[in-house]
């Protein structure tokens, strides 16, 4: 992918929210970036000895790091609108997994280009895909992600069978087994991990376990520790998968991760390093008074999916228990796939996140906005073992940024907000509340601008939608008997 490429871009008056330590907000601000970092940043006016090759005025405009999405299925954006009002078993089983398994040829190719698309033009940096099928594609994802310029981690499926009589589920992925096997995601780590600049990232994926022995799920654990796999799993996610752990394999879910070593970090020598990173993707249904305390214990960060969680009625995860007392258990965002919250804007996540658990707990100072944004940034970048490199913005860490201008298109959904006014309505407010993804004016990720004036730099939106279109209609053809 083609984007503007200058040593120095300098962003002057703008209203920066850096998510630093001391969590500031600099109004009137500058920021430097240089080559690939953030090389100085602070209040207008910008030091005299800064001579940049091009300089951005930001006045009326809010920069805020680059967001950072844990949970979202890369190639489903194909199957946006499909297998709505279902519930999450009859969703998977009748038609999400029939429908990925009729992917061929670059199907997945195309269905990832059209995600990250959406994602950067939604000020979305950097993400983790939970599921990379077989038929999606791996080489071909892995391509999308190198051209279209965007930070990734690709979960590559470890696929254990689905075929559970008991259950009544049958997976047709089945098919492609062999391929997803461990040895396959240890060899595409070797091959693709740290490639595109580092920009691309290769961990391991699981599925919930629906009667597949624990002793596979326990090799996937002990062959990520030794070669430094990170790994992702989709967990206690709808109200029967609680079931399954309790009457399967007589125990929690925090106690499968636990006693399958999913989870690098033993309770019992707090004090040791990880040896991988650990994102578990909704964890709406637990054992509270058991898992709470695992999940700190082990340092496991949790993918918080509300939309998702909403629309397929899983429920709604704990998130401020969670966030509470002494747990501190890291909880960042995610949009999930497009099938099943029909978008992958994180500013709509966030605004969700912020106001859903207030409702629940009829408490209305819990997951505040700076909460939310948090989770949808530094929270998220923490939960990839990235958080040294973005989530916010300082010297010295990534030029992953976002320019979000809330009135460029004569919207006025965050007025009354005043860059100007420092005692008014908080930036922070604005961007969670009163913005959406489409009040994106530029995206920033590397220090390489991918997003100028809301639109793709490189000029392809409409060949990507062409293309999404064409392969969308092939799926949909292939797998009408089946659905």
């Amino acid at each position: 992918m083609a984007s503007k490429a200058t040593n120095t871009i300098l962003f002057l008056h703008a209203t920066i929210i850096t998510i630093n330590n001391a969590r500031e907000i600099i109004h009137d601000g500058y920021l430097l970036v240089q080559n690939t970092r953030i090389a100085a940043i602070g209040q207008c006016p910008a030091p005299a000895d800064i001579v940049p090759d091009v300089t951005i005025d930001c006045t009326g405009k809010i920069v805020l790091p680059g967001l950072v999405n844990i949970h979202a299925h890369l190639v489903q954006s194909l199957l946006r609108g499909l297998a709505e009002d279902l519930p999450l078993h009859n969703w998977l089983c009748d038609a999400i997994w029939p429908l990925e398994s009729s992917y061929e040829g670059k199907d997945g190719y195309h269905a990832a280009r059209l995600t990250i698309a959406e994602m950067l033009k939604t000020g979305t940096t950097c993400f983790l895909d939970p599921m990379i099928t077989y038929r999606a594609g791996w080489e071909s994802v892995c391509d999308a992600v190198g051209e279209m310029g965007i930070r990734g981690c690709l979960g590559k499926l470890v696929k254990f069978s689905e075929t559970n009589r008991q259950l009544s589920i049958t997976d047709p992925r089945d098919k492609d087994l062999l391929a997803m096997s461990i040895p396959a995601l240890i060899s595409a780590h070797q091959q693709h991990h740290g490639t595109h600049n580092n920009r691309l990232h290769v961990w391991a994926a699981a599925g919930t376990p629906r009667g597949a022995p624990a002793s596979l799920y326990c090799e996937l654990g002990e062959s990520c520790a030794e070669h430094g796999i990170s790994i992702t799993m989709h967990c206690a996610e709808a109200p029967k998968d609680r079931e399954i752990y309790h009457d399967l394999y007589g125990c929690s879910a925090m106690e499968f991760i636990q006693n399958t070593k999913l989870s690098s970090q033993a309770t019992t020598n707090p004090g040791k390093e990880k040896s991988h990173n650990l994102v578990l993707a909704h964890m709406v249904n637990l054992d509270l008074d058991t898992d709470l305390p695992l999940l700190s214990a082990t340092r496991t960060s949790i993918a918080h999916n509300p939309s998702s969680n909403l629309k397929l009625a899983s429920g709604v995860a704990p998130v401020p228990a969670m966030l509470g007392g002494d747990l501190a258990i890291n909880v960042g965002l995610g949009t999930d796939g497009a099938p099943c919250s029909n978008h992958y804007d994180m500013f709509q996540e966030m605004h969700l996140a912020a106001i859903l658990h207030k409702g629940v707990c009829r408490d209305a100072t819990v997951v505040g906005a700076r909460t939310a944004l948090e989770m949808a940034t530094i929270n998220g970048a923490r939960a990839l073992g990235l958080e040294n490199e973005i989530g916010c913005l300082e010297v010295g860490k990534k030029a992953d940024l976002v320019v979000v201008d809330p009135y460029g298109k004569g919207g006025l959904g965050a007025a009354p907000w005043d860059c100007d006014e420092e005692g008014g309505v908080s930036a922070i407010t604005t961007v969670v509340h009163g913005c959406t993804g489409r009040d994106v004016d530029m995206t920033m990720v590397d220090g390489r601008v991918l997003v100028a004036d809301g639109r793709l730099v490189d000029g392809q939106e409409l060949e990507i939608l062409r293309a999404a279109k064409l392969a969308s209609r092939g799926i949909r053809a292939r797998c009408s008997p089946l659905i």
